[in-house]
């Protein structure tokens, strides 16, 4: 019968301050290289027994950590102590941009630490494999397992407040050269300093989970803006949202199939005519009968004509040859075309069509009345500019129960405010993450 290892119990060591006199806690077990004293804020040798004083500095106000020094909480199963906490400071075009980081220590795993800025958490360890680097589009990328992180930015960060114990010899006012690549939730960070190089892998953590991890007495500040690797809000929905669309809108497909496959669409008429605006007399005429069979359905009607640069104007309405009841309406129909500098042109459309909708089965006929302007030049020969006798052929087809496609783009159009919603929302959130990126548009 196996047997679990037992949770570990804090270890401390109480030592004497070289410098105030003042308690010092050990609680690293051994590995802690510097310490802090938290009296008079010398840092110390924790690796000599006699607590050699590494470097003495003075704040002009003391921090006070989130997690207090000595709190225990759970950290991926595992159980850890917090006894480190340092302040890094970046400066950017003149502004100083600091953070946390906190040091945890489990005698079975050894180190793991926290970061925090403006209420973004991140769970961090040592990355002892080396990543390939390489770069995509002129962009530094590494990947990492697999992973592919595209570079974030690259700065110098400067300690600037220490308390506790640290694994390496602390001072304030060291600098380390960073570079910060990032695939949310994770980001990878390489350190340089004095020719040491080393990775460390992030995982962005809510503050919720922190808070429950330490049961934390306080509740941790709300984040503020966006983080490096935070990860979108609606991070694996953008996926599921434009899946759901392709599956709704095969439905929709497969139904308007079906809707096309049973109308009729069948023709009832068609008839081409000529109209001379220059000549006299009533243009107003009617048509033949026909006879529209079956339910109460739509009737379209096209118009095609052969205008070339110029424009007709058609009255029509559709008139019940027994009762009388008319469907009327008006077409506009314009077609030019030319070249100029920028090349050839068009404007318009030499052909039309209208859907009526709900109309009874019966008797019809079509009463079409054209009119349009002549056009005018100037003849060979001639010293005014006259009239030119150019008139217009056009067909008319009358069409019963056509399918319609309105209701499907409508449909379309309604299924793709979810998917188009979500990829907006990202697409913002990631414009807001890469703005405070060395890749700023700004």
């Amino acid at each position: 019968m196996s047997s679990q290892p037992a949770t570990p119990k804090p270890s401390i060591r109480s030592v004497s301050c070289p410098n105030c006199g003042g308690t010092v806690e050990l609680r690293g077990l051994g590995r802690s290289l510097s310490v802090v004293c938290i009296q008079c804020l010398s840092v110390l040798d924790a690796s000599t027994p006699s607590l050699e004083i590494l470097q003495r500095f003075q704040v002009r106000e003391r921090i006070r950590p989130r997690i207090p020094l000595g709190v225990r909480g759970k950290m991926r199963g595992d159980l850890y102590e917090v006894i480190g906490f340092q302040v890094r400071t970046m400066t950017v075009e003149g502004i100083d941009y600091s953070w946390s980081e906190y040091v945890l220590f489990n005698p079975y795993k050894g180190f793991r630490y926290l970061s925090e800025y403006n209420g973004h958490w991140n769970d961090i360890v040592v990355v002892h494999s080396q990543p390939q680097q390489s770069l995509e589009a002129g962009r530094p990328v590494v990947t990492l397992l697999g992973e592919k992180f595209r570079h974030f930015q690259h700065y110098r960060a400067r300690t600037t407040y220490v308390m506790g114990e640290f694994p390496w010899k602390v001072q304030v006012g060291e600098e380390v050269l960073c570079d910060d690549y990032v695939h949310p939730p994770r980001i990878l960070t390489w350190e340089q300093q004095e020719g040491e190089a080393n990775w460390s892998l992030g995982e962005y953590t809510p503050k919720t989970v922190i808070e429950q991890n330490f049961q934390l007495k306080e509740k941790l500040p709300e984040p503020i803006g966006v983080f490096a690797n935070q990860p979108a809000p609606d991070q694996g929905m953008l996926g599921m949202a434009w899946r759901q669309f392709a599956t709704w809108a095969l439905v929709l497909v497969c139904v308007q199939i079906l809707f096309v496959f049973f109308h009729a669409n069948k023709k009832v008429f068609s008839r081409t005519y000529y109209f001379n605006p220059n000549v006299g007399g009533e243009h107003s005429f009617v048509t033949d009968i026909f006879e529209l069979k079956g339910r109460t359905s739509n009737v379209k009607l096209d118009l095609r004509t052969d205008l070339n640069n110029n424009w007709a104007y058609f009255q029509i309405a559709l008139i019940n040859a027994d009762n009388g009841q008319a469907f009327a309406f008006g077409r506009q129909v314009s077609y030019y075309h030319g070249r100029d500098s920028d090349g050839a042109w068009t404007e318009g459309s030499p052909q039309d069509s209208v859907v009526l909708s709900s109309i009874p089965a019966g008797k019809y006929y079509l009463r079409i009345e054209p009119e349009m302007e002549p056009q005018a030049e100037r003849l060979p020969g001639a010293r005014t500019t006259v009239a030119r006798v150019q008139g217009v052929n056009y067909q008319i087809t009358v069409t019963r129960d056509v399918p319609t496609w309105g209701f499907f783009w409508m449909g379309v159009l309604l299924l793709l405010i979810p998917p188009v919603y979500r990829t907006l929302r990202a697409g913002s959130f990631e414009m807001k993450r890469w703005a405070e990126s060395d890749y700023s548009s700004s």
